[in-house]
C-alpha cells in the first residue's frame, strides 16, 4: 500500500499546477483542462474489437487503469463510480465509465468483461498488449510496475480517475480520496454548464 500511494504522488505531480484551477473553478478534482494527456488509445474491447475514446462522443467519460486482481484501489475506484452514477440520476447515463487495464497477461477478455458487470453492466473493459499498454499508460502519464508477492505478483499503480467531456476532451482528474458526492458535484458542472455560477466557485474556494 506505501508503494502505490508513493506511485500515486508521484504521478500527479506534474498535475499540481492545475489545482489553483480547479478551485477557482468550484471543482474538488484536479482541473486538467488543457493538459496534454491521451488524447486517445490503441487497445481494445473484450471481444477483440478495436476500442477508442472516440466511441463515446456525447458522453462524459470516466477512464480509470487498474487491474482485476488489485485488492483495494481498484474495487473501492469502480464502487464509487457505481455511486456517482446513482447520485447523478437521470444524468447518469450521460457518464461511461471505461476501465483499462494495465495487466493484460492475466486480465482476458472473458474475465475483464465479467469483473465489470460485477460493478455495473454498462461499464466497459478496455485491454491491449503489453507494448500498447506501456504506450498507452505513457501518453496518459499512468505510472505502473509490477510488484512480486509470493509466486506470482501484485501491480502498483497511479490511482487516478481521468474526465473526458462530451466532446472527448480531457477535463478533470479524479483524485482518489475524493468522496462520491464530491465527484458528482464535480460532473455535474461538466453536464449542466450553464447551471453552474459564482456558489459554486465560492465553494470551490472554501473546500
Amino acid at each position: 500500500m506505501r508503494r502505490r500511494s508513493f506511485l500515486s504522488a508521484a504521478a500527479a505531480m506534474p498535475l499540481a499546477g492545475f489545482t489553483l484551477a480547479a478551485h477557482a473553478r468550484g471543482y474538488t478534482a484536479i482541473d486538467l483542462a488543457g493538459a496534454a494527456i491521451g488524447p486517445d488509445y490503441l487497445l481494445s474491447y473484450p471481444d477483440g474489437k478495436p476500442a477508442t475514446l472516440r466511441d463515446f462522443r456525447g458522453k462524459l467519460v470516466l477512464l480509470f487503469f487498474g487491474f482485476t486482481q488489485c485488492p483495494d484501489v481498484c474495487p473501492t475506484a469502480l464502487s464509487r463510480a457505481v455511486e456517482i452514477k446513482r447520485l447523478l440520476g437521470a444524468d447518469g447515463n450521460k457518464v461511461q465509465i471505461v476501465f483499462a487495464t494495465i495487466d493484460p497477461e492475466r486480465d482476458t477478455g472473458p474475465l475483464l468483461r465479467d469483473y465489470m458487470a460485477a460493478f455495473d453492466p454498462t461499464f466497459i473493459a478496455v485491454r491491449g498488449t503489453a507494448e500498447q499498454t506501456a504506450k498507452t499508460a505513457k501518453d496518459f502519464k499512468i505510472m505502473y510496475r509490477k510488484v512480486p508477492s509470493g509466486e506470482s505478483y501484485t501491480m502498483d499503480h497511479t490511482a487516478i480517475t481521468y474526465v473526458f467531456d462530451a466532446n472527448g476532451k480531457i477535463r478533470l482528474g479524479l483524485k482518489h480520496d475524493q468522496t462520491a458526492r464530491q465527484c458528482a458535484d464535480d460532473l455535474r458542472q461538466l453536464i449542466n454548464p450553464k447551471k453552474s455560477g459564482f456558489s459554486e466557485f465560492l465553494q470551490g474556494l472554501f473546500q
